[in-house]
């Protein structure tokens, strides 16, 4: 078959969901040097921390590269059993935003693993967020969150489940009923968390984890006009169904951000290449994700601009503008 190996993306991009703790500064300015390489315009680093933490990353960052990073903050749980706790965590927020965040990113341990200190869990939307939350609606601030696992990590491990090899790799990423909520538990704490806070926008990483249904996804889009998704280590579910994949980014064309996860500059060719072409039957890059073999859903210039750019610009504060096309 015709191949088109794409190796920098036809519009400047801004990938919304990286991670990069302590960055130092050499590896700052090395990751420049690769994002130039690839036309990756924005890197927002979502592993900002908090306090002097987060500080610290923003200098290193944006200090030396003010146009190039963007990094978000991270609420911290160490207190969450002391009254008040949803005021504190706005404090400190707000603190943070001073610092020079502009964006929450709020991790899987959330509505998962956190638990209170009689050994409940903390479920997602728990009322001592919604201090927290409002404080992200006043400063207008997008909340990217990541709310449980692939459905497949909370079924039975066996021949059936096609994430097997991951979690033979990673069986720390299995979700069994002894320990954790049911997949559609969480789901619905999550579809509540983002209704009861309609002033909030919230960008559902991975795909919201229903990429295997986007028909699914798209009902929730209709249903909560704040919600957004990434599509950060799913592009296997959309490179399996290209036709569905196609129409669903143009229907959904103003809900989708660009976001790639584990930083590999490399690895960015496959979502150039699905996202712009319509090459047939290529290997995806990370086996474990997939077992099957993807397909090119190449979507209109319009819409590739605004998962490339344009709904990251809205969304998220203090980027400039003037580097992208209109």
């Amino acid at each position: 078959m015709p191949e088109h190996k794409i190796q920098r993306a036809k519009f400047p991009f801004i990938d919304i969901h990286s991670h990069h703790w302590n960055p130092s500064p050499e590896h700052v300015d090395q990751l420049v040097k690769e994002m130039d390489t690839i036309n990756l315009r924005v890197l927002v680093n979502l592993s900002g921390g908090t306090g002097e933490e987060l500080r610290k990353t923003v200098a290193t960052m944006k200090g030396r590269y003010p146009d190039r990073f963007v990094v978000f903050a991270n609420p911290r749980y160490d207190d969450i059993n002391t009254p008040g706790y949803g005021q504190r965590a706005a404090d400190r927020l707000a603190a943070d935003v001073r610092n020079g965040a502009q964006g929450l990113k709020i991790f899987k341990n959330f509505g998962m693993d956190l638990k209170y200190a009689n050994g409940e869990r903390v479920h997602a939307d728990d009322p001592i967020f919604d201090a927290l939350f409002e404080k992200c609606a006043e400063l207008r601030l997008p909340v990217l969150i990541h709310i449980a696992e692939p459905s497949a990590f909370f079924d039975p491990w066996d021949k059936n489940n096609e994430r097997w090899l991951e979690l033979k790799e990673f069986p720390q990423r299995a979700r069994p009923p002894s320990k954790y909520p049911p997949f559609e538990t969480l789901m619905a704490e999550r579809n509540h968390l983002f209704a009861k806070h309609p002033k909030v926008n919230f960008i559902a990483a991975h795909l919201a984890f229903h990429g295997n249904d986007l028909e699914r996804l798209g009902k929730l889009f209709d249903t909560l006009p704040n919600m957004y998704v990434d599509i950060a280590a799913v592009l296997a579910e959309l490179g399996r169904q290209p036709y569905s994949a196609h129409d669903f980014l143009v229907k959904y064309q103003d809900r989708v951000l660009m976001g790639k996860d584990i930083y590999e500059v490399n690895e960015y060719k496959w979502y150039f290449r699905a996202l712009e072409t319509r090459d047939e039957y290529f290997e995806y890059y990370r086996r474990r994700h997939a077992f099957w073999r993807i397909y090119g859903f190449e979507v209109p210039d319009e819409v590739l601009k605004k998962v490339y750019y344009k709904n990251a610009l809205k969304l998220v504060p203090g980027i400039d503008a003037k580097a992208f096309p209109n």
